[in-house]
């Protein structure tokens, strides 16, 4: 078998290769979602209200987005397997400085650098992960390994949660670091032994900035998905000052999100594989209308659990768009599939900025549900643009050819 993404995978058993990457996955959504869940605590500790603590996610965020390009494009000449052992080990330490970080300056450089490796690991692995299978089923197994990060957000964001109210918030960044090493051991058992490409070179992988489809299917994703992380990153605070419920119903509350968020993940790559454009505008239309639900049912903890698992299922819009870019990089397999992940995290930094905006205007924790729709629905314009040029383009092509 062989794709575009790279040389055909030999000698590696595809759900042992897939579970090795998914625990790496499973790190780094522990740490990026409980970042956000730990985010009343840190803020007290190192003496910051909400809207400047929420700076420390957007600092993460950044990271990605400086890290995957700059990785994908230099690194791309390694073996997978080795730069996946590197990445994690990175990904380790810098978990384990920002549970050490003494204020709030040394958090936000902490976390910037937890944030380096992040969309290189992630686009790296989804490249083996399609490779392990046929094209036809290639979003599904990219699904599998992301279900890593969706079910950190049903089983790890809420332990991690737990430990930060049981024993202090730097607990949670400690267990990250662990579940880190933990995957540099099982990527070194498990993951196929390449020799790397020796024709890839950044000036290839950099040919993906310059085609327009790669930067409509990026932006989407960074425009759309910034509607989750609006609501997500202060739905704790929103259940404390709004709900007033107690602090110990707040892991609940994230595990019934990440339920949502897993079950959308695997859905909408199954859909994918079948109709990918038709699956994108659907999970970005589901997405716009069930933020637009939060602010009218935040006030109680029933309606407040009911919406949350419905914006987790908005959540699923990750892999169809990772696929996609996979179809419209050309060559540049390597740098698009890290780029995804930097554009999910500008999601990452433009939600929680624009939420902050909102809550110290004075419109209140819930409004970040309106910000969040308008994000959803902006992603779904630049989505349509993008499909209706390909469609164009692809009208022009017959044309020419007679």
């Amino acid at each position: 078998m062989e794709l575009a993404m790279g040389a055909p995978t030999q000698n590696a058993h595809p759900a042992l290769v897939l579970f090795a990457l998914s625990v790496g996955a499973f790190a780094i959504g522990t740490t990026e979602f409980a970042s956000m869940s730990l985010l009343p605590f840190f803020a007290r500790d190192l003496g910051i209200d909400a809207p400047t603590a929420g700076h420390a996610i957007s600092a993460y965020a950044l990271g990605v987005v400086a890290g995957a390009p700059v990785i994908a494009a230099f690194a791309a000449r390694l073996p997978r397997r080795t730069l996946l052992i590197g990445l994690m080990a990175m990904f380790a330490v810098a978990n384990a400085l920002s549970a050490l970080s003494p204020s709030y300056p040394w958090m936000l450089l902490f976390r910037f650098l937890s944030g380096v490796p992040h969309g290189a690991y992630f686009g790296v692995a989804a490249l083996v992960a399609a490779s392990l299978v046929p094209i036809e089923k290639r979003t599904l197994a990219i699904a599998k390994v992301m279900s890593g990060l969706t079910v950190a957000t049903v089983l790890g964001v809420p332990v991690a949660n737990w430990m930060g109210q049981v024993l202090g918030w730097r607990s949670g960044f400690f267990v990250v670091a662990a579940l880190a090493v933990a995957t540099v051991t099982l990527v070194a058992l498990y993951a196929p032994r390449d020799a790397g490409d020796p024709k890839a070179s950044p000036m290839r992988e950099l040919t993906a900035l310059g085609k327009g489809q790669v930067w409509l299917t990026l932006l989407t994703g960074a425009i759309g998905f910034g509607g989750m992380f609006a609501v997500y990153t202060y739905v704790a605070s929103t259940m404390i000052e709004v709900t007033r419920v107690p602090e110990t119903y707040v892991p609940l509350i994230l595990i019934i999100f990440g339920i949502g968020m897993t079950l959308g993940n695997l859905v909408a790559a199954w859909l994918a594989d079948r109709a990918q454009s038709r699956t994108v505008i659907g999970v970005l239309l589901w997405s716009a209308a069930s933020l637009a639900l939060f602010p009218l049912m935040a006030g109680n903890i029933w309606t407040l659990s009911l919406v949350v698992f419905l914006i987790g299922i908005g959540g699923g819009l990750g892999t169809p768009l990772q696929a996609r870019l996979m179809d419209v990089a050309g060559d540049a397999q390597t740098l698009a599939a890290a780029l995804h992940h930097s554009a999910f995290n500008v999601a990452n930094a433009i939600g929680p900025w624009l939420g902050g905006v909102s809550i110290a205007a004075g419109y209140g924790l819930v409004s970040t549900g309106w910000i969040g729709a308008a994000l959803a629905l902006g992603g779904l314009a630049v989505f349509l643009l993008a499909i209706t040029l390909e469609r164009r383009q692809a009208d022009l092509v017959p044309a020419a050819a007679e």
